[in-house]
């Protein structure tokens, strides 16, 4: 049962917005239908509102089963300052308020409940779960329930006991980053049943990806980190040691730094992370320990100071720059060194399958950080999304291209090589092997096969073996060399590098990376008076500080950039500003109030160009392979019911998909979902109605339209609107 106030209405209330982002509207009707969901969005897209809204929208509670000590505390601080009823249950409670807060469990004073995994399954707690009344459970990071996940955490395979010991409550399920594989094992492992499944794009439009060759990384560091003036960020490492060190340098060049890794004591770790999100120190050093605990909405670098084990770790943490939608940047720094250590603690994992999933992420990660082409493509087409521009204007590889160079001796000498030592008999060798023979060395290995004899020994002294592997590399990358083999792989000719040899075809290739680029920061900042800014950030710092909070519980970034920019004079101006809600108003709008007031006393109101309408920007969602399984049988002629029975499904899953396939740009013929005389009705029950629930609207028509057909005739309307000239 539902509390009957309009999700419009909830919205502004508590968390300050006027509309919703992509797809959160659709994933927060399909919750409060009471469908199981699965909803991959990315970070910054704004997913924790999917479950926090129906929750408030709904009768009950809402247990929230959270990976984190830290993130459940965030997560409760921030609904709390926005006026909703939510708690945690964890170890740093003591046993008084541990029973005081289950009590008013009980009694239906909150809305949410936060709980770790391992706290659900303890002992009898489940039956004690059993006796609240809770209506929905929402997992977050659900990717951590798969052992295919870089997050993988045991105690989430048990989350289907809890499902069974709660068989009515509906489940939605919500994480960041997943591989096509991971989904599917979320999808098993929790006994999601007939799930509404979203899947937004896994782009990050907000972040630039910039690749470097690892040359005096701490001076790299150092420097990239002074031209960002007071801007918070991130630097991982992957060591303890590693970690410290940085910090040290960092501390010792003005930058006030901490580290951060599971070595330190817990108090010292809770201490680094708190002057983190409290803005006390800029900077954290720190490895994949320091994650999904992290809320801080205004990162605005991450740097990888050291290579990450896999693409899904490295879109995870670099995700947590840029989660407010302002423009941040991601610097990794490489060399192949990186890959060697990794491999050597790849070799040590003694399950097989394991090792060799390892080694293929690896390899992925690899060749991301290698190669010539637009860095947003390479990483989203990890995910099985397809990037439709060849420039996204941010990365270093659009930025500033390297250029290319004749490569036709370099390529015919190396192919030349390989084959020659093929000739020769013996095993195939590696990369490294191979440019050692061109290089002309007199390694013990070279010595001991007689490689110092062949044709091709000594004949590319003009390049060191390093150069020569790097080139190699690039070979494979083109499909001229394969490799093959475990821990010590191997390489070969293919078809295609035979022909390139055979043909003396002419062989063009981009020029390595050579130290640090100049690239511009791209565009999509919040245009504002810079000095206000500063004071109104200084304003919250003192506010946060005594309520005892991070100064982004207050409020974001983006909120102070629209007070900067629009100078509210009264509490009607204030109200309109996004990230204000009416307990936000109430509690801090009067100080912020004066603090623009005061300002203008002696300065001038500036004037700014009009910001562009989000809305022209927002990407088209991105069908999966289910949707786009409907898509084509619906393309063929088929009807609902047809494709419904075709695909094993329900008519409510068909009805979604085509909701997800009108949005993505398909033009739907609206006579093939519902008739004119139905047309009319559902025209005539929407008119004058502003509210996104579509429960009012049903309820209005007797129950003779379901809310499958009532959401395509709201979708197929707003294309319609969309395509009309402004």
């Amino acid at each position: 049962m539902t509390t009957g106030i309009p999700l419009s209405r909830l919205l502004k209330t508590h968390f300050g917005y006027d509309s919703f982002r992509p797809l959160q509207r659709e994933i927060v009707e399909a919750a409060l239908a009471r469908r199981d969901v699965l909803a991959i969005l990315p970070t910054g897209a704004g997913k924790s509102l999917c479950y926090q809204l129906p929750a408030l929208a709904r009768e009950g509670v809402t247990l929230v089963v959270s990976p984190l000590i830290a993130l459940m505390k965030d997560q409760v601080d921030q609904l709390t300052a926005a006026g909703v009823a939510a708690t945690f249950l964890n170890s740093t409670l003591g046993m008084q308020e541990n029973r005081d807060r289950i009590e008013a469990i009980r009694n239906g004073d909150f809305k949410l409940v936060y709980l770790a995994p391992e706290r659900l399954m303890s002992g009898a707690f489940l039956a004690e779960v059993q006796r609240w009344n809770v209506t929905a459970l929402a997992v977050d990071e659900a990717h951590c329930i798969s052992e295919w996940g870089h997050d993988f955490r045991p105690e989430y395979r048990r989350l289907r006991e809890l499902r069974q010991a709660l068989p009515q409550v509906p489940a939605i399920a919500l994480t960041a980053t997943a591989t096509p594989r991971v989904r599917d094992d979320i999808l098993v492992q929790l006994g999601l049943r007939d799930p509404a499944a979203f899947l937004a794009s896994f782009n990050r439009p907000n972040l630039n990806y910039l690749v470097e060759p690892k040359q005096d990384a701490l001076a790299r560091v150092v420097h990239f980190i002074r031209e960002r003036g007071q801007e918070s960020g991130i630097v991982y490492a992957q060591s303890r040691k590693r970690t410290e060190e940085l910090a040290a340098s960092l501390r010792a060049s003005g930058i006030p730094a901490v580290c951060y890794h599971a070595g330190l004591e817990t108090a010292e770790r809770a201490r680094n992370q708190e002057a983190f999100l409290r803005d006390e120190v800029r900077v954290v050093c720190a490895t994949v320990a320091f994650g999904m605990g992290i809320n801080k909405p205004d990162v605005r670098f991450v740097i990888h100071a050291d290579l990450p084990k896999n693409l899904e770790g490295y879109y995870q943490e670099t995700g947590r720059a840029g989660r407010d939608g302002l423009p941040a940047d991601c610097l990794l720094l490489f060399t192949r060194g990186d890959i060697v250590k990794q491999q050597r603690f790849i070799a040590d994992i003694s399950d097989e399958e394991a090792r060799d999933n390892a080694r293929e992420q690896l390899e992925h990660m690899a060749d991301f950080a290698e190669s010539d082409a637009c860095r947003r493509i390479g990483l989203l087409d990890y995910f099985g999304e397809s990037w439709p521009e060849e420039n996204c204007g941010a990365c270093d590889n659009c930025l500033a291209p390297r250029g290319n160079w004749d490569a036709t001796v370099e390529t015919q000498k190396l192919i030349s090589c390989v084959i020659r030592v093929k000739q020769a008999g013996g095993p195939p060798v590696g990369i490294r092997h191979l440019a050692d023979i061109l290089a002309g060395s007199r390694a013990e290995k070279i010595l001991a096969r007689k490689h110092d004899k062949l044709s091709t020994y000594g004949i590319g002294k003009e390049h060191s073996a390093a150069k020569w592997a790097e080139i190699a590399r690039t070979l494979v990358r083109k499909g001229w060399f394969a490799v093959d083999g475990g821990n010590y792989p191997v390489i070969s000719v293919t078809d295609e590098g035979v022909a390139i040899l055979r043909e003396r075809r002419a062989v063009s290739l981009t020029r390595l990376m050579e130290g640090e680029k100049t690239t511009t920061r791209r565009a999509g900042d919040i245009e504002c008076d810079a000095e206000l800014f500063e004071a109104l950030r200084n304003h919250r710092k003192q506010v946060a500080d005594a309520a005892g909070v991070p100064p982004y519980v207050v409020f974001s970034d983006v909120s102070l950039r629209h007070m900067a920019r629009e100078y509210p004079g009264d509490k009607a101006a204030f109200a309109r500003i996004p990230g204000v809600g009416d307990r936000k108003l109430n509690d801090y709008g009067p100080g912020f109030l004066r603090e623009v007031s005061t300002w203008l006393e002696t300065h001038e109101r500036r004037k700014f160009a009009p910001l562009p309408d989000p809305r022209a920007s927002v990407p088209k969602p991105v069908l999966n392979g289910t949707t786009f399984a409907t898509l084509e049988l619906w393309r063929a002629g088929k009807n609902m019911d047809e494709i419904a029975a075709k695909r094993g499904l329900a008519i409510s899953t068909i009805e979604s998909h085509l909701g997800a396939i009108i949005e993505s740009g398909e033009d739907i013929d609206p006579r093939r979902c519902y008739s004119e005389k139905e047309e009319a009705e559902m025209r005539a029950a929407f008119e004058g109605s502003d509210d996104l629930a579509l429960k009012p609207i049903f309820e209005q028509l007797g129950g003779r339209m379901s809310y499958g057909k009532l959401r395509l005739f709201r979708a197929i309307e707003a294309r319609g609107a969309s395509l009309q000239p402004a």
